[in-house]
């Protein structure tokens, strides 16, 4: 019974702590969605716990408990996976935006060059 309320209560805490941030745009709107479809599964696992050794016992696992921590891995490793997706295109973004911040810093120099060379052959 108190693991019941405990899951309940966090899960209650960790819907509102993903609505705030919301509401500050310090979460974007694909990510909390995600966050919301697990506290969708959090939520009603700790109301009806046997809900649970039920749901285990279809997948032919012994324990829910087993089950739980079977597919918390699982969605951590998805998780990890997408992350370092994401990482890995902003990292191209990145290198990408610095050669042509490179190409444009050069072409201004090289005008600022021809302007200063065509002001002193001038004067």
């Amino acid at each position: 019974m108190k693991l019941t309320l405990i899951t309940g209560l966090t899960g209650l805490l960790l819907l509102a702590t993903i609505v705030e941030l919301l509401r500050r745009r310090q979460l974007r709107e694909k990510y909390a969605m995600l966050w919301l479809g697990v506290l969708l599964i959090v939520i009603p696992l700790s109301l009806f716990p046997r809900l649970l050794d039920n749901v285990a016992g279809f997948f032919g696992v012994v324990s829910g408990v087993s089950l739980v921590l079977f597919l918390g891995i699982v969605f951590l490793l998805l998780v990890c996976i997408h992350l370092s997706w994401e990482v890995s295109a902003l990292e191209e973004e990145t290198r990408t935006l610095a050669e042509d911040f490179a190409l444009l810093r050069a072409q201004i120099d090289a005008e600022r060059a021809a302007r200063d060379e065509l002001v002193s052959s001038d004067g």
